[in-house]
């Protein structure tokens, strides 16, 4: 069953990847989905903590 979880976790993240002109990104919607939160406090959270984040992030 937990390996049934990480192949579908997997899939899902695989999925939120888009190639935009070249570059491999995330949006900020599909990472919120990740980490359970909501787009606003993500978006909160980066923005409060840059130092914690990489640069391209």
């Amino acid at each position: 069953m937990e390996k049934k979880m990480v192949e579908l976790a997997l899939d899902t993240i695989i999925a939120s990847i888009y190639e935009i002109r070249g570059q491999k990104v995330m949006l900020d919607k599909d990472l919120a989905f990740l980490y359970g939160v909501t787009t606003c406090n993500l978006n909160k959270a980066v923005n409060r903590n840059l130092q914690r984040f990489p640069p391209d992030f």
